[in-house]
């Protein structure tokens, strides 16, 4: 895309001067019929030179001031307006027209095709006035009040001075048949509504500064070192007992008191010979231990019962060895008697 150039009267705070004008080689017949329409005299336009002076003349005149567009601005901040109750009459009372006048600075029909407005000094003279004395005003009471306000201020209304002075408008070439006698001229095919958008989009809003960050103190977790502690194992709560450890049936045994014997003779005593090996009832052996089956419901089947054993003497309680043929520390019977081949077996 070529880039579009602008003489130096469209820059900021320019004085205004000669339009500069660029025509193609060929000159578009519109572009004729318009010049011969607001020329009162009548002027030869046989050649792109002719035609490149005429428009230059015209549109250079201290009357070639077009008019863009109109706002509807209050004539007081908010807080003095007139309160009626006839719409009519508040309207007339509190509102105004400024008129956006402008003037041409350039126009291109080779590259761009396009025409270059800037606002006559009249039209930036009274938008500044209304944005410092009415705009700022109605902004400054509707926003909450903060230490750098004022200076807040005091920069939107310099910005806005530096934007309205370097505003340009620029549209298609063909706006010039809105050229009337002296040069001067009126926007038409809805131009006038892109001037009202940009004019009003020059009046930014006062923000305030955002809300600072406040950093959320999060108490540090408690260690079980800490002397908060000492309060977490409270009585009311039962800890849940740990399930049994698998025992082997063959070791528990009753624990019963050692007799005391006090002699050999004792030994001998009815109750190994009263003892038969069918009186004895051994139990089987208890099956291995398994983990028991947990359901969905969290509940687990109690562990199954062990018959209880009976009470034997243990090898202890035989606290003299009459002998060999008496009491063995291997078996804890005597061999002698007939019960001790098949206990050892059994064993």
């Amino acid at each position: 895309m070529p880039i579009s150039l602008l003489p130096a009267s469209a820059a900021a705070f320019a004085p205004r001067s000669t339009v500069n004008v660029v025509l193609n080689s060929k000159v578009e017949p519109w572009l004729t019929q318009t010049l011969k329409r607001i020329n009162r005299v009548k002027r030869p336009l046989n050649s792109v030179q002719q035609h490149m002076r005429c428009l230059t003349e015209t549109l250079s005149g201290p009357n070639a001031i077009w008019s863009l567009s109109s706002l509807l601005l209050p004539k007081a901040p908010d807080s003095e307006l007139r309160k009626d109750s006839n719409p009519l009459m508040e309207a007339l009372f509190n509102y105004q027209l400024l008129h956006i006048d402008a003037y041409i600075v350039h126009v291109d029909m080779v590259s761009q095709h396009e025409v270059a407005f800037k606002l006559t000094a009249e039209t930036i003279e009274a938008l500044i006035d209304y944005h410092k004395d009415i705009y700022s005003v109605d902004v400054s009471a509707t926003t909450w009040n903060w230490p750098e306000k004022e200076a807040q201020l005091k920069k939107l209304q310099a910005e806005f001075v530096q934007a309205v002075n370097r505003y340009v408008f620029r549209t298609g070439v063909r706006a010039l048949e809105g050229l009337e006698e002296e040069g001067a001229g009126e926007l038409l095919e809805g131009r006038a509504e892109e001037v009202k958008s940009a004019i009003m989009a020059l009046f930014h809003p006062l923000l305030p500064p955002p809300p600072r960050i406040v950093d959320v103190v999060r108490q540090a977790p408690l260690l079980p070192s800490s002397q908060a502690a000492i309060n977490w194992w409270q009585p009311g709560h039962a800890m849940p007992q740990p399930h049994p450890a698998p025992v082997d049936s063959w070791n528990v045994l009753p624990s019963t008191p050692s007799p005391t014997i006090t002699s050999c003779s004792e030994t001998t005593s009815p109750f190994w010979s009263t003892l038969g090996l069918n009186d004895i009832q051994l139990p089987s052996p208890a099956p291995s231990f398994s983990q028991p089956h947990y359901t969905t419901s969290q509940y687990y089947s109690p562990p199954p019962a062990v018959a209880p054993l009976p009470v034997l003497p243990l090898p202890s309680m035989l606290t003299q060895q009459c002998g060999s043929s008496a009491f063995n520390y291997s078996t804890g019977f005597g061999w002698d008697s007939g019960f001790a081949p098949q206990y050892a077996a059994f064993t």
